[in-house]
């Protein structure tokens, strides 16, 4: 790290801003961060990075670490995998033109979406609009907030168990790089990929060994095993083959505001894991506020 300049624990490398599904602006995070007493703090917002500039500046204000990141939608047939990508280049080719094609294909999936709930419920296009904010990356968790506002669910929680469940009849998957892809494409920007909440379905839908070989070759950094919705058996099974193939381990909240009950730092990252994060990132740095 350059000159006398080291983040700070505790370490959460996983949250959401407006800019995607979060409830509060990328500043308003920060200091939630800071009030939470936590020393640095990742924003992971879903395919964007619109929100890197405010963060930065709420972290050199406020006088907390800031790692620069991204959830990237990565999809292995029906399901859906996420990739926690940090401190890459912002405006390498191939990540902007990926995560924007994720984007629009996020936004016409949520259009029909409403428009297929619409036709049993009352909720429109515009209700869904009422819950983002301009430039957000448009999806379930506002529809979920717009089912919320209308009355339809109590929370955003009982909208996804519900009427957004997969097997409720609105569903409907949107494009997404399969896994391999978007850690070449990671790694060419210079970030480093890690697996978000790889163990939330169970051992018996944990990610097979060949397919996680396949995954640590294209250059897989570590798996989000602490993390509240990983599953204590499936979780074990994963820290297993993280020793068995060198990768490394992170926690975090996956902190979304009002939006989930996660809370900032109920889950975090080793000092040490960070630091091997930042000596391989070469597209961007941690903003040491």
């Amino acid at each position: 790290m350059p000159g006398e300049r080291r983040f700070r624990s505790p370490i959460d490398l996983h949250t959401h801003s407006s800019v995607s599904d979060g409830t509060e602006t990328p500043s308003q995070l920060v200091r939630a961060a800071k009030a939470a007493g936590l020393g640095t703090v990742a924003l992971t917002d879903h395919d964007s990075t619109a929100g890197w500039v405010e963060a930065a500046g709420a972290a050199r204000a406020e006088g907390i670490t800031l790692i620069p990141g991204m959830e990237f939608s990565t999809r292995v047939g029906f399901a859906s995998v996420h990739m926690l990508a940090y401190l890459f280049d912002p405006s390498d080719a191939g990540i902007v033109a990926e995560t924007a094609r994720v984007r629009q294909a996020r936004l016409v999936r949520a259009e029909q979406m409403v428009e297929r709930i619409g036709a049993d419920y009352a909720l429109t296009w515009d209700d869904v609009l009422e819950q983002t904010t301009p430039d957000a990356t448009v999806g379930r968790p506002h529809i979920a907030d717009a089912l919320v506002a209308r009355g339809f669910a109590l929370t955003r929680s009982e909208a996804f168990a519900g009427i957004l469940h997969w097997d409720a009849g609105y569903y409907q998957p949107h494009y997404a790089p399969e896994p391999q892809r978007a850690i070449a494409l990671v790694r060419a920007a210079g970030g480093v990929p890690v697996i978000a909440h790889p163990a939330t379905r169970g051992v018996d839908d944990v990610i097979q060994e060949a397919n996680l070989a396949r995954l640590v070759e294209a250059g897989l950094f570590g798996l989000e095993l602490e993390h509240r919705e990983n599953r204590p058996e499936a979780k074990a099974r994963l820290y297993e083959l993280a020793e068995k193939y060198g990768l490394f381990v992170t926690g975090s909240s996956d902190y979304h505001g009002e939006g989930k009950p996660n809370r900032l730092g109920e889950n975090t990252t080793a000092p040490e894991v960070l630091e091997r994060i930042i000596e391989q990132a070469t597209g961007a740095e941690p903003v040491y506020g």
